[in-house]
């Protein structure tokens, strides 16, 4: 890859997150980066107009779901007359730490890797930032995934940055909680090159829409084993 001449966009899936996605916006590296989307999923809120006065691009995605708004800002990169060299994926509630956005691309860039994870197990979380049942989950899925398709994760982060000619190979498809999952899973069997880089996590800005209910836990633990097991 031309270290001088690469392109980045970054998406940003968003669901009522107005006290959040400025903040995300502002703390991207933005002169590392072409496009920030923002993927507002059916907001009730003034997430679209934080994110416009914060210098996002905003997309509209009414259908709602965590996969379906990610594919409705993959479907606005594919419309640029130039296609980036690697896309980015990092949540729109401030959990995780968007400055490190540098590190999460270094090993695509220096080192020809396909797929980096940002990785919650191996870096530095805070207390409290995530739900037993989610730590769980995440433990459970990846060991899955070691099992069944030989290749080694530590999370299912939504902190993420692929190479764009490889996530339009592995056609993704799901619009809800199997999304980062999916990704995954075609990674390991279309025999990507793939890495983690440790990030740091904190407290989410207001509730969670899936560990915040026992719903949308059990709704997202189901999704992400049938989805594990769907894709053999």
């Amino acid at each position: 890859m031309n270290k001088s001449h690469v392109i980045i966009d970054v998406i940003i899936p968003a669901y009522n997150e107005e006290g959040s996605i400025g903040k995300v916006i502002d703390d991207l590296p933005r002169e590392l980066l072409r496009h920030i989307i923002v993927c507002d999923n059916a907001s009730t809120d003034t997430t679209a107009q934080v994110a416009l006065n914060a210098g996002a691009v905003v997309v509209s995605a009414p259908k709602k779901g965590y996969g379906s708004a990610c594919l409705q800002g993959i479907s606005y990169v594919k419309s640029c007359e130039q296609a980036p060299d690697i896309l980015v994926f990092v949540d729109g509630d401030y959990s995780d730490y968007p400055d490190q956005l540098t590190e999460l691309v270094q090993p695509i860039i220096k080192e020809d890797i396909d797929m980096v994870i940002g990785s919650r197990a191996t870096g530095d979380m805070e207390a409290g930032a995530m739900m037993p049942q989610q730590i769980f989950g995440n433990w459970l899925a990846t060991n899955l995934i070691k099992l069944i398709y030989n290749y080694q994760f530590t999370d299912l982060g939504p902190f993420r940055a692929i190479k764009w000619d490889k996530l339009v190979d592995i056609d993704m498809q799901d619009e809800d909680f199997g999304w980062t999952v999916e990704m995954q899973v075609k990674a390991a069997k279309y025999k990507f090159k793939t890495s983690e880089v440790p990030v740091r996590y904190r407290k989410r800005i207001g509730q969670s829409k899936v560990s915040g209910t026992i719903k949308g836990t059990l709704l997202a633990g189901h999704k992400i084993l049938w989805t594990i097991f769907k894709l053999m």
